[in-house]
């Protein structure tokens, strides 16, 4: 097989199961196909694909052992770097970054780093992880604030350099963001939870329902003798339009909406016992990720039809392409160029409505994307039972008012110099909480950065 061969496609599970279900729809490459996407690699010498990886994945290395069937080889090669690949592989944004860089991209398609990453973490699931051989903890305590992709790497990297690591999670599982946030069609919480057991088992304990800011202060953390404190604790809480008829009934933030069902297993009710309502028309306003995932979830719940308002044009819209794909094959709509000015009830206080008006795109803005501008005189409205409001989340503002002398932005953000050091000595930051609503990877990569200066600060004093 040439480098110039076809690219392997996903399979997935079938339009007709998948509208009405839940189960995961990228179902991952067979082996066979695997092996033959990864023979496409030109196993480049000097491999532009590395740079596009927020975490320096040795990507030709770890494809070169599974195009000879080293699938063992592969994912210890992965786990060098990265200590969650069956999540990354899943909801990691390649195709702007390690696989942007592929120079098959040039002429034809880029390699499927992606997929391969996720095969060779899900052989490694289904045989039994292997657990990490660690030494024994000999540098003290550190503690972790949130059991996200952030904390999770963070720690896994702490732990591995020899420090005794409690991860605190405000909530009653682990994961954070990729439990409450993203639905298990698109990651399984399986997977979360298994590549959470991975990381206890490098010596990591986590202890749940701990909510810091509450329970303790970052202060009481250091007189109780942790050397540093890391947070992690991403931006869970809600951005609203602000605009009238916002708190008619049945209109929800996207973080309600998707952690009643993904962290509550609403779509279980009554075998579980949170509830969600779902009406027969659905809007939900944004864009991005968060937007297409609870589009796709109101389906699944039993939506007759399903729109998604965005206020710019497809081409500007943040979310990953094969997200576009999947809810247009779903039958999810889209209502471009159009902004919600409005929302209407009827006489139960139930939303009934939304009026919009119609966009044009103007003068680039602070992001680079052209600035939508509202046409005149081009008011109209939307049928809609239910309402998600996906346009972004904010920083929880609990430790950051808790903590004297911890720096905070404009919006909330902790401020953090390149390295994750925070305005307090010993006490590190990234992830959504310093960013905003940004990717998983990049919260990892945070992770890795922070941990690392940690531990070159402390074994400099040692």
């Amino acid at each position: 097989m040439t480098a110039q061969s076809k690219r392997e496609g996903m399979p997935k599970l079938s339009l007709k199961e998948r509208k009405h279900s839940f189960k995961e729809v990228a179902l991952g490459y067979t082996e066979w196909q695997a092996v033959s996407e990864a023979k496409r690699c030109l196993q480049c010498k000097k491999p532009a694909c590395v740079s596009g990886c927020p975490v320096e994945i040795d990507i030709p290395a770890f494809i070169k052992d599974i195009r000879e069937g080293e699938f063992d080889k592969a994912i210890s090669k992965i786990k060098e770097k990265n200590c969650l690949p069956a999540i990354a592989g899943r909801v990691c944004p390649q195709e702007s970054q390690c696989q942007e860089k592929c120079v098959l991209g040039i002429r034809g398609s880029p390699i499927s780093i992606g997929a391969l990453e996720r095969f060779v973490a899900d052989q490694e699931l289904k045989s039994g992880v292997r657990r990490y051989v660690r030494t024994e903890a000999r540098h003290g305590q550190v503690a972790v604030i949130g059991s996200g992709p952030f904390g999770l790497t963070a720690a896994a990297e702490l732990a591995k350099a020899g420090y005794e690591v409690i991860i605190f999670e405000a909530l009653h599982e682990v994961g954070g963001v990729l439990t409450y946030g993203i639905p298990e069609f698109r990651l399984p919480k399986a997977v979360v939870k298994a590549e959470a057991e991975y990381v206890k088992s490098i010596g990591v304990s986590i202890e749940i329902d701990k909510v810091v800011g509450k329970v303790i202060t970052i202060e009481e953390l250091f007189a109780a003798g942790f050397k540093a404190v890391f947070i992690g604790t991403g931006a869970g809480a809600p951005t609203f339009l602000g605009i009238p008829g916002e708190n008619l009934n049945g209109i929800y933030s996207a973080n309600e909406f998707l952690t009643r069902v993904n962290l509550m297993k609403a779509y279980k009710f009554p075998d579980q016992d949170t509830p969600i309502r779902i009406g027969k028309r659905v809007v939900v306003i944004g864009g991005g990720n968060v937007a297409f995932d609870s589009a796709r979830t109101a389906l699944r719940l039993g939506a007759e039809e399903v729109s998604i308002v965005y206020r710019r044009t497809e081409k500007e819209m943040p979310t990953r392409l094969e997200e576009v794909h999947n809810a247009r094959e779903e039958g999810i709509k889209f209502a471009l160029l159009t902004n919600p000015i409005r929302f209407m009830g009827n006489d139960s206080g139930w939303v009934s409505k939304v009026q919009c008006i119609k966009m044009q795109l103007g003068e680039p803005d602070e992001s680079g994307r052209r600035r939508p501008v509202p046409v005149k005189g081009s008011e109209f409205t939307m049928d809609a039972d239910t309402v998600i409001v996906a346009i972004g989340t904010r920083a929880n503002p609990l430790i950051q008012s808790t903590t004297k002398g911890l720096k905070v932005d404009g919006e909330g953000h902790i401020i953090v110099d390149e390295l994750g050091r925070t305005s307090i000595e010993g006490v590190y930051a990234g992830g959504d909480v310093t960013t905003g609503s940004a990717t998983v990877i990049e919260a990892m990569r945070a992770g890795k950065v922070a941990a690392k200066v940690f531990i070159s600060v402390d074994s400099a004093k040692r």
